[in-house]
């Protein structure tokens, strides 16, 4: 009987997984490194990064559409962090309708209006399935130091002091929203296919955006951030970025992993969050 013929990528993978933590660590640093390499050079105009961000957002909501459609039921999504979601994309709206009006607005309007579809399900129509007592994070645990945060650290333009606070609010609300359903997945330790995809196109949102910013300040050598103000303000968004991306960068990797070990639902060891 011939042996099974692996595939280069079933190679790379299986030697990845025998290596230790700080090895794949090291290894996740240089490939994210890598990707924001070759994405300088393919995409041209880095704002295509972030409407492709919000599209595979809008992409991820849908999945969660179709999955309320078709299973009827709710199983394993955090209301919290849809309710999170809708939050912030609702102050991002209010900023960009008296700030700045773009493609963004349209984007954002779309996403809203279906996350809010999604959260009148979970509460309504398929409330028997909701899982109350596994999503358990407490909202004010991200909601009053965001608040707090953005009081004080928030944007130095000549717009109205309630605009800058409430920019500022929707981009740490945006870096934390998905830490309920984070929540929900380590309280149930298994994962449904649908669920999964959806917080892994989060994920690869999330490094797009982050991309997005990372290479625009490297592109005019650290003068956007001086264009965003002054303070501690410029470093704030940076680093929102890059904490939403690493949160989410621990689940990716387990699915990755699940989807190369052929596996249709993902178990989570105890510690990922």
């Amino acid at each position: 009987m011939k042996g099974i013929t692996k595939t280069p990528i079933h190679v790379v993978w299986s030697w990845v997984r025998r290596q230790p933590p700080k090895v794949k660590a090291f290894l996740a640093v240089v490939t994210g490194m890598a990707a924001l390499v070759l994405l300088r050079f393919i995409v041209h105009d880095h704002d295509n990064l972030f409407v492709a961000a919000e599209a595979v957002h809008s992409i991820g909501i849908c999945v969660l559409i179709y999955k309320l459609m078709k299973e009827k039921t709710c199983a394993g999504l955090s209301l919290k962090s849809q309710e999170l979601t809708a939050i912030f994309l609702a102050v991002r709206l209010y900023c960009s309708f008296v700030m700045e009006y773009d493609i963004h607005t349209i984007l954002d309007l779309a996403t809203l209006g279906t996350t809010l579809w999604v959260i009148y399900m979970i509460r309504f129509n398929l409330k028997a399935s909701y899982m109350e007592d596994k999503d358990n994070f407490a909202l004010y645990y991200v909601l009053v130091p965001c608040a707090v945060l953005a009081v004080f650290i928030h944007p130095s333009t000549s717009h109205n002091i309630l605009n800058r606070i409430s920019w500022a609010l929707c981009v740490y609300l945006e870096a934390v929203s998905v830490l309920p359903q984070l929540r929900v997945m380590q309280n149930t330790k298994i994962v449904e296919p649908f669920t999964a995809h959806y917080v892994f196109a989060l994920g690869v949102a999330r490094f797009l955006s982050c991309a997005h910013w990372v290479l625009q300040v490297v592109d005019t050598r650290g003068r956007l951030l001086v264009a965003l103000g002054y303070g501690l303000w410029p470093s704030m968004v940076l680093i929102s970025e890059i904490v939403q991306t690493f949160i989410l960068a621990d689940f990716c990797y387990y699915y990755v992993k699940s989807v190369f070990g052929g596996q249709l639902v993902l178990r989570l060891p105890s510690g990922v969050v």
